[in-house]
């Protein structure tokens, strides 16, 4: 009988230590995907600053600085990882395009105001690419502890679902192709 009681007791120590360990990591996975969204915020906030300065410039470039307005929306609005992947990889596609638009502008190229914005806009995808590198990982690590045995199977007795990686778009992927 005793003995009985204590192999219970070892089991629901064992069962609260998987499932401790589960909640630390999903609250990894929730951090690693707040500290995404503290730099797309960042972003979101520096674009219109941006858009204005270039629009003193460019007045007819007009369709490039409405879609990054639109492509700026729909990515604050995504409402879950894949969403705001697909959403922001579109903006850093049409971001391109801003400032290829801002080559053709000599006096735009060298404003202090512009030359900040760019600057601030280029540090912040960087943080963007060190803090989806940080989710991505974080994420790996969840769903690789939510699939051993047995943390799967306290995993699905409390729910714990597998995450979406943030993804970089296809063209990203594929290989640089320089040309002289």
């Amino acid at each position: 009988m005793i003995l009985l009681l204590i192999i219970i007791i070892l089991l629901v120590i064992i069962v609260i230590a998987i499932y401790n360990r589960l909640v630390v990591k999903r609250m990894r996975v929730n951090n690693g995907w707040a500290q995404i969204d503290v730099q797309l915020k960042r972003r979101y906030d520096l674009i219109p600053n941006l858009v204005e300065t270039v629009k003193g410039y460019a007045a007819h470039e007009k369709e490039v600085l409405e879609k990054v307005a639109e492509l700026r929306s729909r990515a604050m609005g995504a409402t879950s990882p894949k969403e705001a992947a697909e959403a922001n990889n579109m903006l850093t596609s049409t971001l391109k395009t801003l400032f290829a638009v801002a080559e053709n502008y000599p006096q735009l190229k060298a404003n202090e105001n512009f030359l900040k914005l760019q600057e601030e806009l280029t540090a912040t995808e960087n943080k963007i690419s060190f803090a989806r590198q940080f989710y991505n990982d974080v994420v790996m690590d969840y769903n690789a502890t939510i699939q051993k045995f047995p943390q799967t199977m306290i995993a699905s007795m409390f729910n714990f679902k597998a995450r979406e990686f943030f993804e970089a778009p296809t063209e990203e992927r594929e290989a640089v192709k320089v040309k002289f």
